[in-house]
C-alpha cells in the first residue's frame, strides 16, 4: 500500500481550499468507486459535506464509514466530532474527542476541540440532570475544566492561533475580560490580520470614553484596510460615519439660533427690540459667522478625514435613508436661517414661525435618533 497521498486526494484538498465543494464531491465519489476502502477519501468527503449547509447528516455518515474501516483513525474521529456537533448532538462529541486524546496525546487539536465544546456539553448534561438551567457557579466550574484543556493545547502548540481562540471564547463565556483581552493580544501577535480579534480590539477602542466620531471612523477604516471583508468593521464604519453626519445638524441649528438673535426673536415684552428691517450690511454680515461655522465645523473636518472615511460618507448617503434625512434636515434648517437673515422683515410674526419651523423638527429628531446607528 502506498504511503503517499493519492493524486485525487491532493486535488480534493485544493478544491476544498477554493470552496468548490460540488467538484470535490464528484472527485471523491469517483475515487471511492475505484477504492471503497479509501479512508482518506471518506474523511475528505465528510469534511466536504460538512462545509455545505444541509448536508450535516451525510457528513456524519461518511465519517462513520471511515471509522468502520479504521476505528482508530484520528482525522476520521475529528470529522465525526464535527459532524455530531453540526447535527446538534454536541453532547456526544466528548467521548469522541477523548478518544482522539487517548490515541494521540501529543496532538493539540483534540484538546482544543474538546475545550471548545466542553462547556456546552457540561451545561446540557447539567440541565438534563437537574431539570433546569445552569447556575453561575456550575458554569464557572465548566469553564475552568475547559480552560485546562485549552492550556494543554497551547502548551503543545504555542504558535497555533486556534487554542488561543478557544481560550478567548472560554474567557468570554466566564466573563473574564482581562483574560479575553490577553488572548486577543496573543492572537494578533501571531496573526495581525485575524478578523475577529481585530474587530474586537477595534470595537473596544472605538467605544472607549472620549473617542469622537472621526477617531472611531479612522479606527474602523484602518481595520478594514487589513480585513476588507469584515462585515462587523463595515457596520462599525457606517455607524461612526453616521455620527459624523449627525454633527452637521448642530451647525445648522446654531445658525438658526444666531438668526433668531439677530432679529431679537427672544426679547421679552419689557426689553427694547431692534428696529426692523435690519440694515442690509448687518444682514450680509451674518453670512460671515455662518460661513465660518460650516468651514471649520464641516468642510475642514471633512478634509481632515481619511480618504476611506470620506468615501464611506458619500456611500452611506446613497445607501441608507437616515443619513439622507439628516442632510435634508440640515439643509432645511439652513434654508430657514438664510430666510431669517437675508429677507428685510418688517415685523416678527413670520420670522418667529420660520424660526420654530427650522428649529423644532430638527431638534426633535436629534433627540429621537440619538441612539440610532444608521
Amino acid at each position: 500500500m502506498s504511503t503517499g497521498l493519492h493524486p485525487a486526494l491532493e486535488r480534493a484538498d485544493a478544491l476544498y481550499a477554493l470552496g468548490r465543494h460540488d467538484e470535490e464531491k464528484a472527485l471523491l465519489a469517483q475515487r471511492l468507486a475505484e477504492d471503497p476502502e479509501d479512508v482518506g477519501a471518506l474523511v475528505r468527503l465528510a469534511r466536504c459535506h460538512r462545509a455545505v449547509r444541509g448536508e450535516e447528516a451525510q457528513a456524519l455518515e461518511a465519517a462513520e464509514r471511515a471509522l468502520a474501516l479504521a476505528p482508530e483513525h484520528v482525522p476520521a474521529l475529528l470529522q465525526r466530532a464535527h459532524a455530531l456537533q453540526a447535527c446538534g448532538r454536541v453532547v456526544d462529541t466528548e467521548d469522541v474527542l477523548r478518544e482522539v486524546i487517548r490515541l494521540d496525546p501529543a496532538y493539540w487539536v483534540g484538546y482544543a476541540q474538546l475545550a471548545r465544546w466542553l462547556p456546552a456539553v457540561r451545561a446540557l448534561r447539567f440541565g438534563q440532570a437537574n431539570g433546569g438551567g445552569v447556575s453561575r457557579d456550575a458554569m464557572d466550574a465548566f469553564c475552568r475544566e475547559a480552560d485546562e484543556l485549552a492550556r494543554e493545547a497551547v502548551r503543545l502548540a504555542p504558535e497555533e492561533v486556534f487554542p488561543y481562540e478557544v481560550r478567548w471564547s472560554i474567557a468570554n463565556l466566564a466573563g473574564d475580560r482581562a483574560l479575553a483581552a490577553e488572548m486577543d493580544r496573543i492572537i494578533l501577535r501571531l496573526d495581525p490580520n485575524h478578523p475577529e480579534a481585530l474587530a474586537r480590539r477595534t470595537e473596544q477602542a472605538a467605544a472607549s470614553p472620549g473617542v469622537k466620531a472621526a477617531e472611531a471612523a479612522t479606527l474602523y477604516a484602518d481595520a478594514l484596510a487589513v480585513t476588507p471583508d469584515s462585515a462587523r468593521m463595515r457596520e462599525g464604519l457606517d455607524e461612526a460615519s453616521y455620527r459624523l453626519l449627525r454633527g452637521v445638524r448642530w451647525l445648522a441649528l446654531l445658525c438658526v439660533a444666531l438668526a433668531g438673535v439677530m432679529l431679537d426673536l427672544f426679547a421679552t415684552d419689557g426689553d427694547a427690540r431692534r428696529a426692523l428691517p435690519v440694515p442690509v450690511g448687518q444682514r450680509l454680515w451674518t453670512l460671515v459667522p455662518f460661513a465660518a461655522l460650516w468651514a471649520v465645523g464641516a468642510l475642514l473636518r471633512y478634509r481632515r478625514l481619511r480618504t476611506g472615511v470620506r468615501y464611506n460618507l458619500r456611500s452611506l448617503v446613497r445607501r441608507r435613508r437616515w443619513p439622507r434625512i439628516v442632510l435634508g434636515q440640515a439643509a432645511w434648517a439652513m434654508f430657514c436661517a438664510l430666510l431669517l437673515t437675508q429677507v428685510p422683515w418688517t415685523e416678527r410674526t413670520v420670522p418667529q414661525v420660520l424660526f420654530w419651523a427650522g428649529l423644532a423638527p430638527t431638534a426633535v429628531t436629534v433627540w429621537f435618533d440619538r441612539r440610532k446607528k444608521t
